[in-house]
């Protein structure tokens, strides 16, 4: 396979200021979006959102929602190469959520799905997007630039409670260049996508209104 529209590379994280320790921990999410120009050109952008009482798990699925509304102002198919080093949303995306839609959104022993509206709403606002999306994890913490930059923009959207109301111009090459300078950072960026390499991951299963309405 390859990729059958223009490709982008979005790098998204999470945080949440003493998760599940206390109420009203204070969350963020953040991503970094990189694209190429059709001069070669590399152009990088960032955004980030927070909220005040929240989970790690709800900032995941929140990083989905903000990246895939940003990417679809223009109303343009991508192919979208979408890392992120939460498996509860990568495992949710190319396997959970198939099993969910066929027992009418619930889980195998008939719990229901935990924070169940925001699942749909990634699910309704990826599917209307009309990209086409391969999800891909990647350890945290471990020294990987994009991946650490949007820990960066996540753990900051937590702790200031802001978020940047869509894609702005990215500080990323300024602070790695800062990393870099005092030794905290020292592997490699993660090259940018090879387009006949890229292997979309299945198309998620659709969100009926009556869906929503009932949960």
């Amino acid at each position: 396979m390859s990729a059958r529209h223009p490709l982008v590379a979005v790098f998204a994280d999470e945080s949440c200021l003493g998760n599940g320790q206390r109420e009203g921990a204070p969350g963020g999410a953040g991503g970094l979006v990189e694209f190429r120009t059709p001069s070669g050109a590399m152009v990088r952008r960032d955004f980030w959102l927070s909220e005040r009482d929240t989970t790690n798990n709800r900032m995941a699925l929140r990083s989905v929602i903000a990246a895939f509304a940003a990417l679809s102002v223009k109303g343009e198919p991508l192919s979208v190469s979408f890392t992120t080093d939460s498996r509860y949303l990568v495992d949710g995306l190319t396997n959970w959520v198939f099993g969910w839609h066929k027992r009418a959104w619930r889980k195998a022993d008939g719990k229901p799905v935990e924070n169940l509206a925001l699942w749909q709403e990634a699910l309704q606002t990826v599917r209307a997007s009309g990209h086409e999306v391969a999800w891909l994890w990647v350890r945290g913490h471990a020294g990987h630039p994009q991946n650490e930059y949007a820990n960066h923009l996540a753990t900051r959207a937590a702790a200031r409670q802001d978020a940047s109301e869509g894609l702005v111009a990215s500080e990323y090459e300024a602070w790695l260049a800062a990393a870099r300078a005092r030794g905290s950072m020292t592997a490699r960026e993660q090259p940018f996508p090879d387009a006949a390499r890229f292997v979309a991951s299945p198309t998620l299963p659709a969100v009926a209104p009556a869906d929503v309405a009932s949960r």
